[in-house]
């Protein structure tokens, strides 16, 4: 059964995705949570354009996926999961807890580094919050996040399955908290105990510094609570806060070429976690 699932991952993957996408979407046009002054008919084709482009580059420049990587790592006995020997039931979990970590971590470097922060605040600029802003990153960021997916994978062994698991559910999680969805409040709060909520993550878009550098979490609310960086809600209020950054507020900038181009234009100004205050 294993292998019939490792050698559908693309299927399963592309189902997932546009099965979360659409739902999302529909979600975002029934119930939004505020106000968009932006159209999508500006933002989505940029949006989407840059996904599109960003497979097609990984592909071309790392051939490997995670899963490949995973495998390999499992033939060749690689990894601290693979010498605990520990038994499936608490083996899968502890990979899944372990990803998640260091997806957090590689987050809060690419806040706390200058020269990641201008590759990573292409993320960040989107003028709205919306489900496509969950996949809007700078081509080299995720040739980077990637290679830093893969040696985590290798040091950590966890088993293929583990990372297709931990792959669908990023992927699925971070359209949800990326969504401009209405949640009633009480149900928002028993799930960002547990999951980041997107009140929870909308926060992280802010454009106020202090804002943007908390809430470095997609999957589970734990690291941000543990770790010192959860903020409840932003000063402003959910309608009234301002989303993306200061440097790139027109709607020229949400164009898939000043996308590409942002990371190499001016300083990376107030937003690196170890900026100069």
């Amino acid at each position: 059964m294993d292998n019939d699932l490792l050698s559908n991952e693309p299927a399963i993957r592309l189902t997932f995705f546009f099965s979360i996408f659409l739902l999302m979407a529909l979600w975002e046009a029934v119930a939004p949570r505020r106000s968009q002054q932006i159209p999508r008919r500006i933002r989505w084709p940029n949006n989407l354009g840059i996904v599109a482009l960003n497979i097609i580059l990984l592909r071309l420049v790392i051939p490997a996926t995670a899963i490949s990587v995973a495998q390999m790592a499992d033939t060749a006995g690689w990894g601290l999961l693979h010498h605990l020997a520990l038994p499936v039931w608490l083996a899968f979990p502890l990979a899944i807890l372990l990803l998640d970590l260091a997806i957090y971590l590689q987050h809060v470097m690419f806040h706390a580094v200058p020269a990641l922060w201008r590759l990573h605040r292409v993320h960040h600029a989107d003028l709205e919050f919306d489900v496509t802003t969950g996949a809007r990153f700078h081509p080299v960021e995720i040739i980077a996040s990637m290679v830093i997916k893969l040696m985590v994978i290798a040091a950590l062994g966890p088993s293929a399955i583990a990372v297709l698991f931990f792959e669908v559910l990023l992927n699925g999680l971070a359209m949800f908290n990326h969504g401009n969805i209405r949640l009633p409040l009480t149900i928002d709060r028993r799930l960002r105990k547990i999951i980041v909520t997107p009140d929870m993550h909308r926060v992280h878009h802010s454009v106020i510094p202090e804002e943007a550098n908390s809430n470095f979490g997609f999957n589970l609310a734990l690291w941000d609570r543990w770790l010192g960086t959860y903020r409840a809600q932003p000063a402003h209020g959910h309608l009234d806060m301002v989303i993306g950054i200061n440097k790139f507020r027109t709607t020229r900038d949400l164009g898939i070429d000043r996308m590409l181009m942002q990371p190499f234009r001016g300083a990376p100004d107030s937003y690196p976690i170890n900026r100069e205050k």
